[in-house]
């Protein structure tokens, strides 16, 4: 299948104007709940990358910057066993961390994400995800701050890829079984 037979056969899910609604809402809110903490904030990549350049630019408190790069994707529709590309550079002993990812799938890579940071020494992590997946059963982790819900489908656009494509794409889309 090539990209523009994919997109073409897609539903949307949420257009640009709901995501930009959800990253206000979420800023006003992780600004309450962290102002005083100058926390780290950690993108995961590359899915992350465009939610969280958004969400930054809405945040009003001091804080730093870094990222780390795990997948259990490689370009795929199925997760497998998570892969660690780059971990954070910051020192995140005794510091508060905010990981900022682009959805909140089976919940495995944020946790094993959490529980990295807390291994590096972070005395508290929060998680912010743009969209969370309905699911029918328990994950192992819950998001503190979760912008949109989405259907147990396979989800595309802003920040999430289809077989690596559609990344750039301002809405949200589904790919139909």
């Amino acid at each position: 299948m090539n990209p523009q037979t994919l997109l073409a056969n897609a539903q949307l899910v949420y257009p640009a104007e709901a995501i930009q609604s959800a990253i206000t809402a979420l800023s006003k809110d992780i600004t309450v709940a962290l102002h005083d903490e100058c926390p780290i904030i950690i993108c995961v990549m590359g899915g992350g990358l465009i939610f969280a350049g958004q969400l930054l630019t809405q945040l009003e408190f001091p804080l730093e910057l870094d990222y780390l790069h795990a997948s259990r994707y490689q370009n795929e529709t199925v997760g497998k066993k998570l892969i660690w590309h780059v971990l954070p550079k910051s020192n995140l002993k005794d510091r508060t961390v905010l990981v900022v990812d682009d959805i909140l799938d089976e919940g495995i890579t944020l946790k094993e994400i959490q529980e990295k940071c807390l291994e590096l020494g972070a005395k508290k992590v929060y998680s912010a995800v743009l969209v969370e997946k309905k699911l029918t059963h328990a994950k192992p982790i819950k998001a503190d701050f979760i912008g949109l819900e989405v259907p147990n489908q396979y989800v595309f656009g802003f920040g999430m890829d289809a077989y690596g494509w559609w990344r750039n794409l301002p809405a949200i889309y589904y790919l139909p079984q």
